[in-house]
């Protein structure tokens, strides 16, 4: 779920915040980094919880209608068939992710349903969903389009919601891009024969993508003193005081993986720290740090410090 460009940031979010506190406390920020890495998938569970949400939502509504004595005007000719979606039914009728949201006591939705119903509300009113209810049949396909769509024009792009979130968790802001575009891609690719796990996708690849996370951040913040002269004399028209605190932060995880991690390329980091750096910093950050990564690069060349091995880990 994470890549290794989304753990950088993680990184360098936890620095940030080091520097902002004045904590130098390895030990709060290993776990600040940790608790950061574990937010997003919690992220990720409230939005598929979300859906289930907005499942019983409209089961109650309809529900709610058949008991009326007289009937709805302008009824769709099937009008369970939002609540009957086959992607929407695999996942409000998940149990395995009933039981992780369960354990780790998500219940934002239910303690804050008004955001359900504004959701619910946006959706029955738009014209997708409308046109979608207008058709008599369906298949998984023509299910999925809609959720798809749903979640791309209507939930996602929800101001209401943004607040919520940002006002939840912090680091929740960068999150929530990353969250997105990886929900949508993980709903593209549901199949309908799929097993009950693949809603509760891995968060990392691997333990090593944990360890690389955690040596990152401590050997970035223990070296930092020769990290610093490093960049040192590489800046002539910048005093250290104008460079960007970003720019900062990005430059010594820079460097730190270009002399303490032999098995990552050094093109691999530099490209990495380079997109991190147009997203996060300022529009003329990625040249400035280019500039400066690679003269260290070439000067570690010839006095041999660019000791890497392997075929790099992406």
């Amino acid at each position: 779920m994470l890549t290794r460009r989304h753990i950088r940031v993680k990184v360098m979010q936890s620095i940030y915040a080091l520097i902002q506190s004045k904590d130098d406390s390895l030990q709060k920020q290993e776990k600040f980094l940790k608790v950061s890495i574990e937010n997003t998938y919690t992220l990720y569970l409230l939005w598929l919880g979300l859906f289930v949400e907005l499942q019983k939502r409209a089961a109650d509504q309809i529900s709610l209608s058949a008991n009326k004595y007289i009937s709805e005007k302008n009824e769709y000719p099937n009008p369970k068939k939002f609540i009957q979606n086959k992607l929407l039914l695999q996942i409000a009728q998940n149990k395995s992710l009933e039981e992780e949201i369960a354990h780790r006591k998500l219940d934002n939705w239910y303690l804050n349903e008004e955001y359900v119903k504004l959701i619910y509300k946006e959706i029955i009113e738009s014209e997708v969903y409308q046109e979608y209810m207008s058709l008599p049949g369906s298949d998984y396909a023509s299910d999925k389009e809609l959720i798809m769509t749903l979640f791309k024009t209507i939930i996602a792009p929800n101001e209401k919601i943004y607040d919520y979130f940002e006002d939840d968790k912090l680091t929740w802001v960068d999150d929530i891009p990353i969250v997105n575009t990886f929900v949508l891609k993980h709903l593209k690719k549901t199949k309908e024969s799929h097993a009950e796990s693949y809603f509760l996708p891995s968060l990392l690849k691997d333990d090593e993508d944990m360890q690389f996370a955690l040596q990152l951040l401590s050997r970035t913040l223990l070296k930092n003193a020769e990290l610093e002269k490093e960049i040192e004399g590489k800046t002539p028209n910048w005093d250290k005081d104008r460079i960007a605190e970003v720019d900062s932060i990005l430059l010594r995880m820079a460097i730190c993986e270009l002399l303490h991690f032999p098995s990552i390329p050094e093109r691999v980091t530099i490209n990495e720290y380079l997109e991190i750096a147009k997203e996060y910093s300022t529009p003329k950050s990625s040249i400035f740090i280019n500039g400066i990564l690679d003269k260290l690069t070439k000067e570690y060349k010839t006095a041999g410090k660019l000791n890497k091995i392997g075929r790099g880990l992406l």
